[in-house]
């Protein structure tokens, strides 16, 4: 029976709409495909609602548009420098018949791990498992009918602002979708542009948004870390636009089509023509002056996010190196660059395992749409909870099942 499934990636600088043709246990086939500009959102937070819905409605009917048929539902993708995380470990005893490890123990130790006191205003947003350990034996993945009488949970939890995820759920409701989930979109990302070789050995995702940039680590095939950075490609446009004296939509566009990182020796010579302000004739500038505004700016934005990676106490464990994806992983230079500042193998992260619109989608700026897609197929959408009926607020719903959410059975 043929399914579909809509990604709805909301971010800072652009709103990614992805629906996608779901058949049986077959790769995805993606077809459509809606972008439109995101003026609502400031560093991946609600700032303006009717802004928000207006974008989120112009991608969706974009990709419906597309795909020829019309849509409900979406996986929303939730990111901003209000996100945070840790490890936690929960332990309890079995108290399963013969000391059996059942569905009922797991939740327990989650709900145990899950025993923090956060500020009234933070919320859950995922419980993901690292490992069970069973009587001291670790490295589990899944206990479930083994044998044991104490059983230990290592989980990473995400946790967020609730105001947030209410403005998301809010604007989403208003544009007429209802929300499925949320999902924290380095997460997501990783669903699309990751393999499982990679998740085992180590890898970082570094995710190049307009506002933030996030940062996801795996190790032994699971999340180990995330963080945020509060920069991203719109500080690389503001400071063209005060560097060069032009209007930041003409700063955008010479980004796009000619800024880079670093310079090459053939771009010394190069000269680039910038358009004035309020009717001032246009005047050329050289490539490494242009250069010299951009470098400085992604650097440190590649530096703090090396720094936070260093924090954590697996840095040194992310073999399989560095994969980029995000709007600004295109920016010319930037791979390089990242080679240099991590000392590691640095790649772009273009999402894969999915048929259709190949040409449209398999982009590092489509990266969350697709990862949103596969997050879906492999976690709620084949077991996913209870909706209620048609007249339950889906904000209502969406913000209960944060409270009472133990991703263990999921992920």
């Amino acid at each position: 029976m043929t399914k579909y499934i809509t990604g709805l990636d909301i971010g800072t600088t652009k709103i990614g709409a992805i629906i996608a043709e779901i058949n049986g246990d077959a790769k995805p086939k993606i077809i459509g495909v809606g972008t439109s500009h995101s003026d609502g959102l400031r560093r991946g937070v609600v700032v303006n609602l009717e802004k928000t819905v207006q974008s989120i409605r112009a991608a969706i009917q974009d990709a419906q548009q597309q795909a020829g048929l019309e849509v409900d539902e979406v996986y929303a993708g939730i990111a901003g420098e209000h996100v945070r995380s840790l490890n936690a470990r929960g332990v309890v005893a079995v108290a399963g018949p013969e000391n059996e490890i059942t569905d009922s123990d797991i939740h327990r130790v989650i709900e145990s791990a899950k025993a923090l006191a956060l500020p009234i205003d933070r919320k859950f947003l995922h419980v993901l498992p690292q490992e069970f350990i069973v009587d001291d034996q670790d490295g589990i993945k899944d206990p479930t009918g083994m044998s044991g009488v104490r059983l230990e949970a290592e989980v990473h939890i995400v946790h967020g602002a609730v105001t947030s995820a209410e403005n998301i759920c809010r604007s989403i409701d208003r544009a007429h979708m209802r929300t499925m989930d949320l999902v924290l979109e380095p997460l997501a990302s990783s669903y699309a542009v990751l393999g499982e070789d990679e998740k085992e050995l180590g890898c970082t995702v570094l995710d190049l948004g307009g506002g933030t940039t996030d940062v996801a680590m795996f190790f032994e095939g699971c999340i180990r870390h995330t963080a945020v950075v509060g920069l991203g490609g719109n500080n690389v446009t503001n400071d063209l636009a005060l560097g060069l004296r032009t209007p930041v939509e003409n700063a955008e566009a010479i980004k796009k089509e000619h800024g880079s990182a670093i310079l090459n020796e053939e771009d010394r010579e190069v000269t680039i023509e910038v358009p004035g302000v309020g009717g001032r004739p246009p005047r050329r500038i050289s490539k490494p002056y242009l250069v010299d505004i951009i470098g400085p700016r992604m650097e440190e934005i590649l530096t703090l996010a090396y720094r936070e990676i260093k924090k954590s106490n697996y840095a040194h464990l992310m073999t399989a190196g560095i994969v980029l994806t995000g709007g600004g992983s295109l920016l010319k230079g930037t791979v390089e660059l990242a080679e240099d500042i991590f000392q590691a193998p640095v790649k772009l992260g273009i999402p894969n395992s999915f048929d259709g619109l190949r040409d449209l989608a398999q982009s590092p700026i489509h990266a969350t749409g697709v990862g949103l897609i596969h997050y879906a197929m492999q976690n709620n959408y084949k077991n996913r909870e209870f909706m209620g009926n048609g007249d339950q607020n889906v904000l209502g719903w969406i913000l209960e099942r944060m409270r009472s959410w133990f991703s263990g059975l999921h992920n």
